[in-house]
């Protein structure tokens, strides 16, 4: 199959996390063919062989010798695909088995997939019987696949370390700015893990984000997250992507969970509605203005611009408010710093409170002068003195 359709040269772009068309991606390495790549966020050891482009640094791309960042916030990615500036020859797209109409679900990934579907020449398409059926595209067509295989597999499990004692400080602390009713984006990970099981004493709250997790559907069944107070899609999980394991995918179906592309969930005008919105995002570094960065550190690549800036600007301007979280050392590092070692990722003007598992600096009208002690004490106190 992907010798008859990819051409030498060719741009390749395939879904991420569990939504990977894994058959076909592991087919196109045995073939051999040179293409132009991109993906997210993958747990497939063997696209470390390929020349890779991305939005960041995420899942095995870590240690992907050959990979090349776009440096874009994730609201963008619909455009740079449509503008021809991400690979769009070729599409490797993970479906459900076609509806009654003969559409194809893009199930438990949509993401910037949905998006790149319409600009792309050839699609090609793995038809797992296992992948759930899910709302919020429209679908893919049969016929718009250019050749199909048919599987049988489980999805892909994103393993994840278990929250600790400190993530659960932290969680403690981010609980405390989360009002019943408002609606919370958060990402993927331990600390998310654990900052979603400390919100398990408030109601009414609403789900908006890239990525939903098991620690949203644990949310959901204990009665916390309903969305009934949503400015907009009420009583719905909104998401681009459903990451996790077999007990999250198996749920997915009983979930009120849509799936959107990134044109959807992450676009400023739609954000701009949840007046209410709490975006809680991680970081690898806060240096003391309330500068963030959470791409990489002293030159190495560990994550993403993703969708932070786009959910802590409109937080910060028009929703409740965006949260910084992060453990205050990583190994024997302060993450609170004077200046940061990688780029900036979100700007000191889109953070409104930045939690440590030492407290809350916040910074919301905060000025220059003061945001400094703010920060310094919520490091961790071996490193106060060299701040």
């Amino acid at each position: 199959m992907i010798s008859e359709h990819v051409r030498p040269g060719d741009g390749v772009w395939w879904g991420q996390a569990g939504a990977e068309a894994t058959p076909l991606v592991d087919a196109l390495l045995e073939s051999g063919v040179p293409v132009r790549a991109f993906c997210g966020l993958t747990v497939n050891p063997r696209v470390r062989r390929l020349a890779l482009t991305s939005y960041g640094a995420l899942g095995e791309l870590r240690a992907t010798p050959d990979l090349d960042v776009v440096p874009a916030h994730y609201s963008v990615l619909p455009r740079l695909f449509a503008e021809g500036l991400l690979p769009t020859d070729v599409g490797l797209v993970q479906v459900a088995p076609p509806d009654a109409d003969g559409r194809c679900s893009l199930g438990i990934g949509a993401d910037y997939a949905a998006d790149a579907v319409p600009h792309t020449r050839v699609l090609l398409a793995e038809v797992n019987h296992r992948m759930p059926r899910t709302t919020g595209t429209p679908g893919i067509p049969r016929e718009r696949f250019a050749a199909t295989v048919e599987t049988d597999r489980p999805l892909v499990p994103v393993p994840d370390r278990t929250p600790d004692a400190v993530d659960a400080a932290i969680a403690g602390h981010v609980a405390a700015l989360v009002e019943d009713g408002d609606t919370v984006q958060i990402g993927v990970g331990a600390l998310p893990t654990a900052i979603l099981a400390g919100l398990a004493g408030h109601r009414d709250l609403g789900f908006h984000a890239g990525m939903l997790t098991d620690g949203v559907r644990r949310l959901v069944e204990q009665g916390v997250i309903t969305g009934a107070r949503k400015e907009i899609d009420a009583g719905l999980l909104v998401t681009g992507t459903v990451i996790g394991g077999a007990d999250l995918y198996a749920r997915v179906p009983d979930l009120p969970v849509v799936v959107r592309p990134a044109s959807y969930t992450h676009d400023p005008g739609v954000l701009a509605r949840l007046r209410r919105l709490v975006a809680i995002n991680s970081a690898l570094e806060v240096d003391l203005t309330g500068q963030v960065g959470a791409e990489s550190v002293g030159g190495r690549r560990l994550g993403a611009i993703g969708g932070q800036a786009d959910f802590s600007g409109a937080a910060a301007r028009t929703g409740a408010r965006s949260v910084i979280a992060l453990r205050s050392t990583a190994g024997a590092r302060s993450t609170i710093v004077r200046a940061l070692t990688g780029p900036v990722t979100t700007a000191r003007g889109d953070v409104d409170a930045v939690v440590t598992e030492h407290g809350v600096a916040h910074l919301r009208g905060c000025p220059e002068s003061e945001r400094a002690r703010r920060l310094r004490a919520i490091a961790a106190p071996e490193h106060r003195d060299d701040l």
